[in-house]
């Protein structure tokens, strides 16, 4: 019976009104009590559903809003005010339809996605085509996607090439050129071309998949405010109605008590906060900037100090090898792919680019199992065809007791200089090469530090592990306050404790696993999506899907202008409930008055909060060509 209520509340609410027009109407040639009957029936048919609620809410020993509706309109009834009674049910619903509709439409980022989830796949099984359920693809199936269709699970070409829309995704408006061996992700629409790919991760391990269980809990996460509000909800409505008794004790007025009733309803009090935390956080959603939750929200707004990491974070993260320099008997290609093998170990960004590099020259680096460790912040030591190998900076070097030449240590400062990264390769204990590696500036790096800086950001700093040369090269270009390097994951650690212990709201920005003990001590911490590591941004309190640093800027004002739409109509729904309650105890606002301008009032903060699904400040750009993150949760 209660879910038949339920699934029918809008109708009842469309009966209602019609009800009280009709009243209206016949009211006009003088038939007072046919007019009676259709205010009561209105009253009765409309008073269901709340009184149902109110309960449901007494079982459950709490005092809702819907309580004190229901109070007033059987007090109204005994008065037999049926115009009032009626009119307040009616306005009552209407004000639940439009919260809900709205509360919908805050959520049209998450709704978007869920549409973009393709609901079947074309799969190639045994040499024959066939159209299958999504549930029932499975890893390693050969999937085909045409022109307009959507990506439906996650993996990589294996035949042909197509211009991708991330979009939904990412935030990006521009297509991606996607070719061979490129990944592609589920929800993904293809504009032009033919594409054949293989399933690596289907169902909830798609990153689609992830994205949405992390917009879900987010939006269920609460800001301060919110969960005061609960609190205060909790305590107000009680006191509301001891008030009305009290008034009414003192006056001996019913009807001025039962106003008092509904007037004092904490309805745009209440919903004001929920729907602008929920807006705020579609609106990231939809701009490719994940913020997990309200609370997050509320520390974010409140960030004045913002820490970098450089390599893959202030710089693309797509860094090249520029330079193979041998110290040694072995040929150039030999040291590449003795050192790329030991490589596949690593999750490191330099590590990555040399086995990329090996592969684009066709080594083979696939030899079995690599055994081997990886030293954090310095590098890797690994066995390899009865040869010892240790990879990486002068600390792993010197750690490892192997001696770095004049001729060798100035070759490196010379490639340090240029804007290289040195990374030393060691065989049997002696210096066997160097390989340089050089990465580039974002794009939007310097206009983003800009944007932070005019938003309030007092202090932008920059980590990094890498050479002094390299950082002062980026870090002077950039403009930022501090830059330190060299440094180890604690070292970052350290300093970003240092900044809160002198009073700063700190956010660290990083990507790879050096990153995340950072990104855990800031107050928020950012993660970068191209190239991320399960573990930042699992860590990370926003992950940046489509890696643009005008994002983190974007996720940064957006905070702002949230929790300031929270106080707006925090303070705006205080106003009014205390404006009417002056008008009651005064005799200018009555019952169905009164509850006319207070389901206004939850109509105007929900206008209000809704300012934020569009909010995009035309000065922040935040579309670029930059792809989807590869290993994006994973």
């Amino acid at each position: 019976m209660v879910t038949l209520i339920n699934k029918n509340k809008n109708k009842i609410t469309a009966c209602s009104f019609v009800l009280i027009v009709v009243g209206f109407l016949t009211g006009l040639p003088g038939d007072i009590e046919f007019r009676k009957i259709a205010f009561l029936l209105a009253t009765v048919i409309a008073s269901i559903p709340i009184f149902l609620k109110a309960l449901q809410s007494l079982r459950m020993k709490v005092f809702s809003i819907e309580l004190l509706v229901s109070l007033a309109v059987l007090g109204a009834l005994y008065l037999k005010e049926y115009t009032e009674s009626a009119v307040v049910t009616f306005l009552f619903l209407f004000g639940a339809y439009l919260e809900a509709r709205t509360l919908e439409k805050t959520r049209s980022s998450l709704k978007e996605l869920i549409d973009m989830a393709p609901q079947e796949a074309t799969v190639i099984r045994g040499g024959d085509t066939n159209i299958v359920p999504i549930e029932e693809v499975v890893t390693g199936d050969r999937v085909i996607i045409r022109s307009g269709g959507r990506i439906p699970v996650d993996g990589s070409i294996v035949f042909g090439h197509a211009s991708l829309n991330e979009a939904a995704l990412t935030g990006e408006s521009v297509p991606v050129t996607k070719k061979l061996s490129d990944a592609v992700y589920t929800g993904t629409i293809v504009d032009t071309g033919y594409i054949e790919m293989m399933a690596e991760k289907v169902g909830d391990d798609t990153t689609f998949a992830k994205i949405m269980e992390l917009i879900e809990e987010a939006q269920e996460s609460k800001t301060k405010a919110e969960k005061f509000l609960d609190k205060f909800g909790n305590i107000y409505t009680p006191v509301i109605a001891l008030l009305a008794i009290l008034a009414f004790v003192i006056t001996k007025d019913l009807k001025l008590a039962i106003t008092f009733l509904v007037i004092a309803c904490p309805g745009a009090l209440v919903i004001g906060a929920p729907v602008s935390s929920v807006a705020g956080i579609g609106n990231g959603a939809k701009n490719g900037a994940l913020v997990k939750g309200g609370e997050v929200m509320d520390r974010l707004s409140k960030v004045n100090a913002i820490v970098f990491d450089k390599t893959g974070t202030l710089t693309r993260g797509k860094p090249e090898v520029t330079d193979i320099k041998v110290f040694s008997q072995l040929e150039e290609n030999e040291l590449l792919q003795l050192v790329a093998q030991a490589e596949t170990i690593s999750e490191h960004h330099l590590g990555k680019t040399i086995v990329k590099e090996a592969l684009a020259r066709d080594l083979s680096i696939n030899k079995g199992a690599v055994e081997g460790e990886v030293i954090k912040g310095k590098g890797i030591r690994v066995n390899l065809e009865e040869r010892d190998l240790v990879v990486g900076n002068r600390q792993v070097m010197s750690l490892e007791t192997i001696n770095i030449s004049e001729e060798v240590e100035a070759y490196a400062v010379d490639r340090e200089k240029a804007g290289n990264t040195a990374i030393f390769a060691a065989i049997d204990g002696e210096i066997s090469g160097i390989l340089s590696i050089a990465d580039q500036i974002r794009d939007d790096a310097k206009t983003a530090l800009s944007e932070l800086r005019k938003n309030g950001i007092d202090k932008i700093v920059m980590l990094t592990g890498d050479n002094r040369y390299t950082a002062a090269i980026v870090a002077n270009k950039l403009g930022v306050d501090e830059y330190l390097a060299e440094l180890l994951p604690e070292d970052k650690v350290d300093y970003v404790k240092k900044l809160k212990q002198e009073g700063y709201v700190v956010a660290m920005a990083g990507d790879g696993i050096n990153d995340a003990p950072a990104i855990a001590t800031a107050d928020i911490g950012f993660a970068m999506g191209e190239g991320g590591t399960d573990v930042s941004m699992e860590t990370a309190d926003v992950v940046l899907m489509a890696d643009r640093l005008m994002q983190l800027a974007h996720a940064h004002l957006l905070a702002k202008a949230t929790i300031r739409n929270i106080k707006q109509n925090t303070y705006f729904a205080v106003t009014i409930v205390f404006l009417l309650l002056v008008g009651v105890l005064f005799g200018s606002v009555h019952l169905a008055s009164g509850m006319f301008i207070h389901e206004a009032s939850v109509l105007l903060v929900i206008l209000n909060a809704m300012r934020l699904v569009k909010f995009n400040p035309g000065k922040i750009k935040v579309n670029s060509m930059t792809q989807l993150a590869p290993g994006l949760l994973k």
